[in-house]
């Protein structure tokens, strides 16, 4: 006997299966080892019920790696502005990583409260920047507003340790308990508190908590498709017509940068990863 549902948890082997009627443990079958494919949390499957085995995958409609789950529709790209320190140059490249695979990208602060005056000034610019360029941004503060934005959708938490993207589940659904550590004063960033990938339901919504990370790789995309994850170069017509708006003449977008009308952070982040590419 067969039957559908969507994997919600994974930890070593084992499968947490959600149907519609019930949960359940299962394990994946061997053929999928041999078709070099491994079940992702928010893959939909089916499962055989007499043996508990998953045999078929179905197909996705994307994949995120690092964390790794499927068939994500927002990421909400958690980011730190103190202990530890806004990153533009981490929040950026995951943004790279999210608008490639898809996924549409939702940015949330949060340790606002942290902020002295002049940091908040700084802090509401580069806010209303991504807004400008069509990103959603909110406050931690602001859940009921980021819960009805992200309604019937499953939503991957992303951001580098001690952001506090279990912390936020946590303000979201005070019954979840997930475990959150201290900050790492030398290292400037957070313990690692979630040693598994997980969907957790709050109201409508599924949100994927998984370990935290500071670094992603970029090295499988090409450097003359990097600028297409920038909206903000998209209406800017350059003298040549594949300008990587870097040492070319007659560049649109370094104009824009020079008239601050794009972000100089946003600029020098894109250079660097051209470099790294």
């Amino acid at each position: 006997m067969l039957s559908q549902g969507k994997i919600i948890k994974i930890v070593s082997n084992q499968y947490t299966v959600s149907t519609n009627h019930e949960l359940l443990t299962a394990t994946a079958r061997g053929k999928f080892r041999n078709e070099s494919l491994t079940p992702l949390v928010g893959d939909n499957v089916t499962i055989d019920l007499d043996t508990n085995q998953i045999s078929e995958i179905l197909p996705r409609k994307n994949v995120l790696s690092r964390p790794n789950v499927a068939n994500i529709d927002k990421a909400l790209i958690v980011c730190s502005l103190k202990k530890p320190e806004f990153s533009s140059y981490l929040l950026d490249k995951i943004l790279i990583n999210v608008l490639k695979n898809n996924i549409t990208p939702v940015i949330c602060f949060t340790k606002c409260d942290l902020l002295n005056f002049q940091e908040k000034r700084k802090i509401n610019k580069i806010k209303k920047y991504y807004q400008h360029i069509g990103i959603k941004v909110f406050n931690n503060t602001k859940k009921f507003r980021l819960l009805s934005y992200l309604k019937n959708n499953i939503v991957v938490l992303a951001g580098q340790s001690g952001a506090g993207k279990s912390t936020l589940l946590n303000r979201l659904d005070k019954n979840l308990q997930l475990k959150t550590d201290e900050i790492s004063e030398s290292l400037n960033r957070g313990k690692h508190t979630t040693r598994h990938t997980e969907l957790f339901k709050i109201k409508k919504t599924y949100f994927v908590d998984t370990p935290g990370f500071g670094s992603l790789d970029l090295t499988d995309i090409n450097k003359e498709d990097l600028k297409n994850y920038y909206p903000e170069f998209q209406n800017c017509h350059c003298k040549y017509q594949n300008c990587l708006h870097y040492k070319e003449t007659n560049c649109e977008v370094k104009e824009k940068v020079s008239s601050n009308e794009i972000l100089t952070s946003r600029y020098e982040n894109y250079i660097t990863f051209l470099k790294e590419g």
